[in-house]
């Protein structure tokens, strides 16, 4: 009986990634309206998450032990406003309340440190982009979230669907673990347009961290994790909206309220609706720069508290996007199999349409009061539908996956600690594609690859055990191994390991290494291969990638001018892989060839950032990554494979993030510069590369009792790349490309919106 209760538990629920607990103290001041503070005694300090309360002692300060993730402080006092700090790590803090004629928005911390900083409890240095800093350039999705951070690059996969792909140390975004408040999310046929399903103004952070890390949540994360923390159930915010318009009459808006329903129940729903109804030729070369598109998500979060402190949470989401794109004649509709009315005319164009449902729930379970013991679970489903035509090509599939995660973390002593877990994944990719003629009379395509070739069924069950050292003064060590064994790709072992070694108390120093490895979706990896004349060659089965990453950083944390909270950081990452799957555009000129690499592939990523804020409430980052890409890739004719360049991957990046905020923040004004090195182009191109380019960005915020009013422009020098689409004017031409893109694709943008924030 007990073995048939523990096998339905683990198939029913899943673990949620063990975060290592910290603790958090700070002060409570009175602002007087002459400036001046004092401590203010018996304040309230809820830490909102957890249900945790504790009070200010005579001289302002407080302590909060146990705290997990990202967390939500609140300080407050009868007769003052509230003040509300997100936090992530052990920190020392100062919170001000200020009379409550005195009108100050109750404003979460990041608004007064830099909108990006690193997170100094860390385990791997995790950069982390706040609610502010999201605010910064009016994101509307997770894919515009990035401008301000060097360690991530964002481009298009190709120059017709408005599909949008991140890098990391130098590789796309597939090798990039998503994960949503520690789930794994936007995989498989999900991914190419995963980061436009998510808005910025539903999360309340992201976190990215380079290198492997945890093996908790599988071992897809070769070269880091993008964690997303959303709004949630206990926010103070009861509504909040966002509407954005863009000259380029993109519409957009925003919702999330979190409500209260009882001291156990609460929830939080979101959402969100795109509109793009106007086609734009700013290069003048026929073709829409960005599709026409109509998208909507809503996503609803709820969280129960037991009388034990256990948490039960569970949501869903559904989302539909539909996109027209091409050429500026094209119309819905024409691109049907059945007439091919497109071609026949001479008209390419593209039509996307992307729906899915997912759902999912956690619960935590404390054990033994303080001790920090715990078990917890997870299970999480989703199904996603997509439907692409390009031209000539069709791409269609569906996705149903489900995943479960089950661990138990023990304490042993202050120093040591450990979990073991148990997970496991149904993966059900059923997907066809299909290339036909021009000449609507030939009713068979020309190329098909059914789901046999492009398509995935892989379950997998794994196991894993981690085991944690900390000192509780200057060292932190977590090791860690995962066994697993795919239907497809057998079994598999990976070690994973992580330091942490404060030299000071200001200077610290991390490194990690590990194993990842990943099944390849060869088309929804890469997606822009739908947007060219080319026929997609599969020249061998393509197996399980397969490599290692290492690297380090080294922080050294510092109080000058205005700031106690100043950085510099330096870090290198290698990833080094033992198989990868590979796309070659210069094996041949008819085809797109995909196969496993023969030879030697890595990647070299040196990055520094400095952090300064030379007078008070005005902060400045600067960030420069220089990438050093290889990959051997087979030669046409009787040469021999070589390692070279890899193509349409980044030299470097150099990101300036300026931001002054006058007191109170009624007035907000930020300006970011990046300068974005040159690409390697493939062969058939010419070889060389691309143009240094420059992107800027301004904004201006004005702050009203609730509600924000922000203005701003994007890429102000109006650079977009010349000729994206090779052989535009002939796109049924042998020529035609349209996947080379490295540079953006429109010019400037003025933009306008407001936020409405109600407060409890």
């Amino acid at each position: 009986m007990k073995r048939i209760f523990l096998t339905i538990l683990f198939l029913c629920c899943a673990g949620v990634l063990p975060m290592m607990a910290y603790k958090v103290t700070g002060k409570v001041n009175y602002n007087k309206k002459d400036g001046t503070k004092e401590p203010l005694e018996y304040a309230t300090v809820a830490w909102v998450e957890g249900k945790t309360m504790v009070n200010t002692v005579a001289d302002g300060t407080f302590e909060i032990k146990n705290l997990k993730g990202t967390c939500t402080l609140v300080a407050s006092f009868i007769g003052f406003t509230r003040d509300t700090i997100v936090v992530n790590g052990e920190e020392v803090l100062e919170m001000e309340l200020f009379d409550e004629d005195n009108t100050l928005a109750s404003a979460v911390i990041t608004a007064r440190r830099n909108a990006n900083y690193l997170a100094k409890g860390a385990m791997i240095k995790t950069e982390v982009i706040t609610a502010a800093g999201l605010c910064k350039m009016a994101c509307c999705s997770l894919a515009e979230s990035f401008e301000n951070s060097a360690s991530v690059s964002v481009g298009y996969s190709d120059a017709v669907s408005g599909a949008k792909q991140i890098k990391l140390l130098g590789l796309s975004g597939a090798y990039t673990q998503m994960l949503d408040e520690n789930r794994p999310v936007m995989r498989g046929l999900a991914a190419p347009f995963g980061l436009t399903y998510v808005p910025g103004q539903w999360l309340q952070s992201i976190q990215i961290s380079k290198g492997p890390s945890s093996v908790t949540n599988g071992l897809e994360g070769i070269t880091g994790q993008i964690n997303m923390e959303h709004r949630k159930p206990t926010d103070e915010v009861p509504f909040y909206l966002n509407l954005f318009e863009g000259s380029n009459l993109r519409s957009e808006a925003n919702i999330a309220s979190s409500i209260q329903i009882n001291n156990k129940l609460s929830t939080v729903v979101m959402a969100h609706a795109t509109y793009d109804a106007k086609r734009h030729d700013d290069n003048h070369d026929s073709f829409s720069d960005d599709p026409m598109s109509r998208q909507w998500s809503i996503d609803n979060r709820w969280l129960y508290v037991f009388g034990n402190n256990a948490q039960l949470r569970w949501g869903v989401k559904a989302l539909t996007d539909t996109r027209v794109g091409g050429q500026m004649d094209y119309s819905k509709g024409m691109n049907q199999e059945s007439t091919r009315e497109a071609a026949s005319r001479g008209i390419w164009g593209s039509e996307i349409r992307n729906s899915g449902i997912s759902g999912y729930a956690k619960l935590g379970i404390p054990l033994n009061g303080e001790s920090g013991d715990n078990i917890a679970f997870i299970a999480d489903y989703s199904y996603y539908d997509t439907q692409n035509s390009y031209g000539l090509k069709y791409f269609d599939g569906h996705q149903n996956m489900g995943f479960f995660n089950g661990m138990y973390h023990k304490v042993l002593s202050p120093k040591h600690s450990f979990t073991v877990g148990l997970s496991g994944e149904i993966n059900d990719i059923k997907s066809n594609y299909r290339m036909y003629s021009k000449d609507i009379a030939v009713d068979r395509p020309v190329q098909q690859l059914g789901n046999d070739v492009i398509g995935l069924k892989d379950n997998m069950i794994g196991a894993y055990g981690e085991y944690t050292y900390d000192n509780g003064g200057n060292l932190t060590l977590v090791t860690g191994v995962r066994v697993e064994k795919h239907s497809t790709g057998g079994w598999s072992v990976a070690p994973r390991a992580n330091v942490k070694y404060s030299i000071t108390d200001n200077l610290i120093f991390r490194a990690t290494v590990g194993r990842g490895l990943r099944n390849s979706h060869i088309i929804a990896d890469n997606l822009g291969v739908l947007s060219s004349s080319r026929k997609i060659e599969i020249l061998e089965p393509i197996k399980r990638e397969d490599a290692w990453t290492f690297g380090g950083n080294i922080t050294q944390n510092f109080a000058l001018w205005a700031s106690e909270e100043s950085y510099i950081s330096f870090d290198y990452f290698r990833s080094q892989f033992h198989n990868q799957a590979v796309i070659d555009w210069d094996l041949s000129q008819s085809a797109v060839s995909i196969y496993n690499c023969s030879g030697k592939s890595f990647t070299d990523t040196y990055q520094i950032d400095l952090s300064l804020e030379p007078i008070e409430r005005f902060t400045t980052l600067f960030t420069f990554r220089y990438t050093n890409a290889k990959v051997t890739m087979n030669r046409s004719g009787n040469r021999a494979p070589e390692l070279v360049n890899r193509p349409l991957t980044s030299t470097y990046k150099g990101v300036v993030n300026l931001q002054y905020a006058t007191p109170m923040n009624k007035w907000t004004f930020d300006f970011t510069a990046q300068v974005n090195g040159p690409v390697y182009l493939p062969e058939f191109m010419g070889g060389g590369k691309s143009s240094v380019y420059p992107m800027l960005y301004a904004q201006i915020t004005k702050k009203f009792r609730g509600v924000d009013i922000y203005a701003g422009v994007e890429n102000i020098t109006d650079y977009t790349q010349d000729s994206p689409i090779l052989d535009a004017s002939a796109p049924f031409s042998d020529g035609f490309n349209a996947a080379m893109v490295w540079g953006p694709l429109m010019g400037r943008m003025f933009y306008i919106g407001m936020r409405l924030t109600i407060w409890k």
